[in-house]
C-alpha cells in the first residue's frame, strides 16, 4: 500500500513518465485508451513532481485545461528527501558503471522504486535499474 494514499496493496499503481503523459494529451499512440483500460482493471494512475514539471514546461497552450484535468486526475507520489537521496546515489553509481543517466530519470525511478509503483514509459532504455518495475511501451 502507498502510504496515506488508501490504495489496497492487490492493486497495481502506475507511475507514468512524461513521454506517456504527453502522448496521452496529444492523442498520440493510443496511450489514452491504454490508461482508460489500466483503470477499468482497476488500478492506479499516479504522477510525481518530475512529471508534472516536465508536462508543464512543454505544454501548448491551447493543451492548459486538458493538462490540469489529467494531472489532477492521477495520484500524487510527493518526492521526500529519502527519495531524492536515492536518485541521486542513482545517478553516481550508473555514472561509475559508465552510464549517464539524467537527474530527472533517476528521480523518476527513485520515486517509482520508492512506492513500489510499476514505472510505465516509452524510453525503456533509459531506467536499467534492475529493481525497478517497468513497463515498456
Amino acid at each position: 500500500m502507498i502510504e496515506g494514499s488508501g490504495v489496497a496493496a492487490d492493486v497495481a499503481v502506475y507511475l507514468l513518465d512524461t513521454n506517456v503523459l504527453i502522448h496521452v494529451l496529444r492523442g498520440m499512440k493510443g496511450r489514452s485508451e491504454f490508461l482508460s483500460n489500466l483503470l477499468e482493471a482497476g488500478h492506479v494512475l499516479a504522477s510525481c513532481p518530475i512529471t508534472i514539471a516536465e508536462v508543464y514546461a512543454g505544454m501548448q497552450l491551447k493543451e492548459e485545461p486538458s493538462t490540469r484535468r489529467l494531472v489532477e486526475s492521477l495520484q500524487f507520489l510527493p518526492l521526500k528527501a529519502d527519495i531524492a537521496a536515492a536518485a541521486g546515489l542513482l545517478k553516481r553509481d550508473w555514472h561509475k558503471k559508465g552510464r549517464t543517466l539524467t537527474i530527472a530519470d533517476t528521480i523518476l525511478a527513485a520515486t517509482a522504486i520508492a512506492y513500489g509503483c510499476t514505472l510505465v514509459t516509452e524510453n525503456a532504455k533509459d531506467f536499467p535499474m534492475s529493481n525497478l518495475l517497468l513497463l515498456a511501451l
